[in-house]
């Protein structure tokens, strides 16, 4: 890159890490860089820059240095309790909401796929603005708490649990939503988040969001009728 152009990605980078948490790797910013024109300007250029990062597999994308990644034995259920170190950023690979019965979250999903979400008790029409929909964060409302499968730059995993409502958090938010966690506390191998320690940062992997929705009918409809065939058999 000329020399302009390796001071812009530096000054880009230097963004993404302040405002966001994100630490593009070399060869990403790199490449992203040769897309760009030079005469672009910097919050421009920052903003196309988030928006690809979110709509990626940070695997690839983001630095897997140890200090941005969850600790290796973070799922270690006979840690009794710790506290992560900074922040790490970390995808969306599932969601549950623990308020809900297997029907209802089906019913939820599909609702969702129709374009109606829900406000209290009440079905409201869903209108996706292009900015909704790149956030991943248009959700129904009404329940929780929930539990997330949540995966690192190292891809690895763990579960987090919302001990605490955070706004943004359902059933409708997108698979491969990014979210930062900070000085988060793990309990027994799993993540308790709040809105102190978690911050939503939005995004979407289109083809993990439609697989995952698919899937996890399947999977609930399986547990349904798994459940009804043991009632049966001890009845």
């Amino acid at each position: 890159m000329a020399a302009q152009t390796i001071q812009l990605a530096a000054e880009v980078a230097a963004q993404l890490a302040s405002t966001k948490s994100l630490h593009p790797t070399q060869q990403w910013l790199t490449a992203f860089m040769s897309t760009q024109k030079s005469t672009t300007p910097l919050p421009a250029l920052t903003q196309t820059a988030s928006f690809r990062l979110l709509s990626s597999d940070i695997a690839t994308s983001l630095s897997s240095d140890a200090s941005f990644c969850l600790p290796p034995d973070v799922s270690d259920v006979n840690i009794k309790e710790r506290r992560l170190q900074g922040s790490v950023v970390l995808q969306l690979l599932g969601i549950e909401d623990m308020s809900k019965s297997r029907w209802e979250q089906i019913e939820a999903i599909e609702a969702l796929e129709r374009g109606e979400g829900t406000k209290g008790r009440e079905i409201i029409r869903v209108t996706n603005t292009e900015e909704e929909d790149d956030s991943g964060t248009n959700v129904s409302k009404g329940g929780g708490p929930h539990k997330l499968s949540l995966q690192d730059t190292r891809r690895t995993k763990v579960f987090g649990i919302e001990s605490k409502e955070i706004q943004g958090l359902g059933l409708g938010i997108s698979i491969g939503c990014k979210l930062v966690v900070k000085n988060a506390v793990v309990a027994r191998g799993v993540i308790l988040m709040e809105p102190a320690s978690t911050t939503l940062l939005g995004g979407k992997v289109d083809s993990w969001h439609r697989s995952w929705k698919e899937n996890r009918k399947m999977e609930l409809r399986a547990a349904i009728e798994a459940s009804e065939r043991s009632a049966r058999s001890n009845s």
